[in-house]
């Protein structure tokens, strides 16, 4: 549990990352931008493996960029069922995808496999 929520702190911190540099991407509360975070997690978790198998031809024939679109969905289903969390269009939620995955990517390589913060220096 602790994990999921620590991954959910990374989301949280990647979208308002995102609705800072994107304008079409806004917040209402600081609750939504929590809720969406927990909400984008739980939707990877389950609805992106299943969407994933089902676009798997098309993710091959396309090198995986069809995968930017995916995780564009999922960004975007979560703008639908969140109240406060609005996304003005399609390359808005690719942008926002994009800045949450590196922002989550850049925080959890700080976290090593027992869940607490490794060292940044170089180890020998």
């Amino acid at each position: 549990m602790a994990g999921f929520l620590l991954r959910a702190a990374f989301t949280a911190l990647g979208l308002w990352v995102a609705a800072q540099l994107l304008d079409g991407l806004h917040f209402a509360s600081t609750g939504a931008l929590v809720l969406s975070a927990v909400l984008l997690g739980i939707v990877n978790g389950v609805v992106r493996p299943i969407a994933f198998v089902l676009t798997l031809p098309i993710t091959v024939v396309t090198l995986g960029l069809f995968l930017l679109v995916l995780n564009a969905g999922m960004v975007a289903l979560v703008a639908l069922i969140v109240p406060g969390f609005t996304i003005s269009g399609f390359w808005t939620a690719v942008g926002a995808a994009i800045i949450v995955s590196l922002v989550s990517w850049a925080t959890s390589s700080l976290i090593g496999p027992s869940g607490r913060l490794e060292r940044l220096s170089t180890r020998r």
